[in-house]
């Protein structure tokens, strides 16, 4: 009846256990949300004021489908800036939310039986859309033992001539891991020598800790030609809600986004990117104040968990998501996170809905508040001593 491009498609995990998590509340039960990767502070004051008085001042109409102007002009001198690279205006494609960045890049290089690198674990809809494109997904495995950057050997041996595109994303979700300089340079050796692009996910590129500096794929030499940026501003400006994200490609592929944007969504709301510009030109304390509390908490984490026989997590270096193993239970992570939201009120996220090679780990965002951190995970403490 359906087309194989939607038969394959599932449920991301967060959703799913978001709403049987709501369903257990509707019964009355308390359940703690540890699943969704979704800031708990406001969208900064000074940025929803500029994006009400916007609607205000009329500011409700159509604008161009790449974006307004001005805000194209000032994404490409932030992300340059960030990146230390020189970006031009007509690079950058403003899209409402970040996902279409996830989706219109490889519709317009994926052919169907191009091969796509992807990381697994990973974010789900990098596999959903290899799908819907047609493309053949190629997962490569992050290792633990490797501060959950690529496995370099897995890597070498599937890519190839075939490969179309690599698909990249650090500080990664789930695991809050960074791909370290000399890993990511070795991935633009690799890109440049097979003729491969990259679709380079930096959304949690600001979010990072213990004074890190993140490497960007596209500040290699050879890398900005072949390189697709996706940022937004859901996850560094708490504005999840907005839905306002953008992509920088060479001009030529940028061209080719905007109409797919043109033909799906249309344009991207006037005041949310009214509103980013603000976030962007704005004061930026509110922002270093976040990461500052992220840091606190994910520490926090980590003492408690670790503290949890049988339990243990590395320390992620962005994001805002710990990824414990727990694969001394001999139980699969999806049993866990299902018992954990049934039998102890406390709802994570199954290893396994980033990919199957992340049986034996949880994720647990700490994008919440240091309360409900501690209740969570006391809870997660005790129902865990029941399975020993």
């Amino acid at each position: 009846m359906f087309t194989d491009r939607v038969t394959s498609l599932e449920h991301e995990g967060a959703y799913a256990v978001l709403a049987q998590a709501q369903a257990l509340e509707a019964q009355g039960r308390d359940i703690i949300h540890l699943e969704l990767g979704q800031p708990d502070f406001p969208t900064p004051a000074n940025v929803s004021e500029a994006g009400i008085q916007a609607i205000r001042d009329g500011q409700t109409r159509y604008t161009p489908s790449a974006g307004i102007v001005r805000f194209r002009e000032v994404i490409a001198d932030y992300a340059g800036r960030q990146r230390g690279i020189a970006i031009r205006p007509e690079q950058v494609v403003v899209s409402p939310g970040t996902k279409p960045g996830l989706f219109f890049p490889p519709l317009a290089l994926v052919s169907p039986g191009d091969e796509v690198i992807y990381p697994d674990p990973g974010f789900p809809t990098y596999s959903a859309v290899i799908k819907v494109t047609g493309g053949v997904p190629i997962p490569i495995p992050l290792r633990e033992e490797n501060s959950f950057s690529f496995d370099l050997d897995v890597f070498d041996a599937k890519i190839s001539d075939r490969t179309k595109l690599i698909i990249l994303n650090s500080p990664s979700n789930p695991t809050g891991g960074v791909i370290p300089f000399d890993d990511l340079k070795h991935i633009a050796e690799q890109a440049k020598k097979h003729n491969a692009w990259v679709l380079s996910d930096e959304i949690y590129g600001r979010l990072v800790y213990d004074g890190l500096s993140v490497p960007y794929i596209s500040a290699f030499d050879g890398m900005q030609e072949r390189t697709v940026i996706v940022d937004g501003f859901s996850k560094t400006f708490a504005m999840p809600g907005w839905r306002l994200g953008y992509m920088i490609a060479p001009v030529a592929l940028a061209e080719r986004l905007e109409l797919l944007v043109t033909h799906s969504a249309g344009c991207t709301a006037a005041f949310t990117q009214i509103a980013g510009i603000e976030a962007l030109t704005g004061p930026q304390d509110v922002v270093a104040t976040m990461v500052a509390e992220y840091s606190r908490r994910r520490d926090r984490v980590l003492e408690l968990v670790n503290a949890i026989p049988g339990v243990h997590a590395q320390k992620p270096q962005g994001a805002f998501y710990v990824f414990p193993n727990v694969k001394s239970f001999g139980l699969s992570s999806k049993e866990i996170a299902r018992r954990l939201l049934e039998e102890a009120g406390v709802a994570v996220l199954s290893g396994t809905d980033f990919g199957p090679g992340g049986d034996g780990y949880l994720r647990l965002a700490y994008a919440t508040s240091m309360e409900k951190i501690e209740a969570g995970i006391e809870r997660m403490a005790q129902f865990f001593s029941g399975l020993h």
